[in-house]
């Protein structure tokens, strides 16, 4: 950790490395903020003025596993989480994700893809205990007859009519498709034991 990265220092920031006309000339747009007229935080900004900081660099958070980190930064946030840490499929998407760009769309598919696999990795673990996820009653279906949810719909131009009619695929056919592979597991077990 040779050189502290400005966003995690109690000062303003280092000096310019580049004098502004040549960042100027090589980047377009570059200094558009540099008129304090145009920087609402200009008034804090302005020497003397207590920041509220009582350090130079906070003390590191400790890694007890290698943590995701973009590509865009030297290394993770003085302080991270850690109550979910990468496991299984969905960790290995979720890391592999990090090899992109923020800037990039692979970058928030593969993490959006990782949720979605993570979900399902937790719908199979609870088939294994004895209380199993329920998804008549956590998809909702039933706030749909008991809450309005059809009469709410109509009449107050709601955004999501457009694609009202998927939500029952997207909730309902995963659980379908798994309780008939269940069905057909449970058939060719029993076929099994009586031949």
């Amino acid at each position: 950790m040779d050189e502290i990265p400005t966003p995690y220092t109690a000062s303003i920031g280092p000096a310019l490395k580049e004098p502004a006309d040549d960042l100027r000339a090589r980047i377009p747009g570059w200094g558009a903020d540099l008129d304090p007229a145009d920087r609402p935080s200009y008034p804090r900004e302005r020497p003397g003025i207590e920041t509220g900081a009582r350090w130079d660099f906070p003390e590191r958070q400790e890694e007890r596993w290698p943590r995701e980190r973009s590509v865009e930064h030297a290394f993770v946030t003085p302080v991270f989480g850690t109550s979910a840490p990468p496991k299984g499929v969905s960790g290995a998407v979720r890391k592999y994700a990090y090899k992109y760009s923020e800037g990039r769309a692979a970058h928030w598919l593969l993490l959006i893809a990782g949720d979605r696999i993570d979900a399902w990795e937790h719908h199979l673990r609870s088939l294994a205990t004895l209380r199993p996820d329920n998804p008549i009653t956590e998809t909702g279906v039933l706030s749909e007859f008991s809450r309005h949810g059809v009469s709410s719909r109509f009449g107050r131009k709601r955004t999501d009519l457009s694609h009202q009619w998927m939500d029952p695929i997207i909730a309902g056919v995963p659980w379908a498709l798994a309780a008939g592979g269940l069905a057909v597991a449970f058939k060719a077990i029993r076929k099994r034991r009586t031949a």
